[in-house]
């Protein structure tokens, strides 16, 4: 498998190719939308925010967006994608989960997409500790009834749901401590060919993926995402 942590620090653009690939159906943003129908007056955090996956889906609509990771590698494609998009109504700042850099109670939504998962994966002995500290730093920098979004991996190639061993006790978590209401969605990844689906995916998924894109071959990689949201 290969080290996600190399890949974020050195690695942004390629990172960035792949997710630019992500959510053919335009699911992600049905589903935030669903969740936050009114977004104008919406002040916004996206924790772990990589490339700006989801800060650069939130900044047309919203008041503000901040974008926070801890990789700068990452933060710079963010900050290079909204400048090109004409965007001002943003800032980027390097900060951990467990620590963000901005002020309490100073944004309405919070999202962490593919991200808390690091932390709070079964591969951790202290996990649950972790998991506990970063929700209050969600709450901390919320304002009363703000919401939060987390999007996580449900299952890449998959059709339906197969969630990862590592992950599942903190799925579990969520919804059973900390009481997050979940459902899932396709997020399918449409390539420009099935070669580039079988070369991204090896860079960032590993072989057994990659192989099972290239005997497919086609340019179309189903992938599953669990989405869980909570008023804070």
């Amino acid at each position: 498998m290969p080290n996600h942590d190399e890949i974020y620090a050195g690695e942004a653009g390629m990172y960035e190719q792949l997710v630019a690939r992500e959510d053919r159906d335009h699911q992600i943003e049905r589903t935030i939308r669903s969740l936050l129908p009114e977004l104008a007056e919406v002040d916004a955090a996206d924790i772990g925010a990589g490339t700006g996956r989801l800060t650069c889906m939130l900044a047309p609509h919203v008041r503000s967006v901040v974008a926070i990771d801890r990789a700068p590698a990452m933060l710079e494609v963010a900050k290079q994608r909204l400048e090109e998009a004409g965007m001002t109504n943003w800032t980027v700042r390097v900060g951990e989960h467990r620590q963000l850099p901005a002020a309490d109670a100073s944004v309405d939504l919070v999202t962490a997409g593919w991200t808390i998962c690091y932390e709070a994966s079964s591969n951790h002995p202290d996990w649950k500790l972790r998991l506990e500290a970063i929700l209050r730093e969600a709450r901390r920098i919320t304002r009363p009834g703000g919401l939060m979004i987390i999007f996580e991996t449900f299952g890449t190639g998959c059709e339906q749901p197969s969630p990862p061993d590592f992950l599942t006790a903190y799925y579990r978590e969520l919804e059973h401590a900390y009481g997050f209401d979940h459902r899932w969605i396709r997020t399918d990844m449409e390539f420009e060919s099935a070669e580039e689906a079988a070369r991204l995916c090896r860079f960032f998924f590993g072989d057994e993926l990659a192989d099972a894109v290239k005997a497919k071959g086609s340019p179309i990689v189903p992938e599953c995402t669990g989405v869980w949201w909570k008023r804070l």
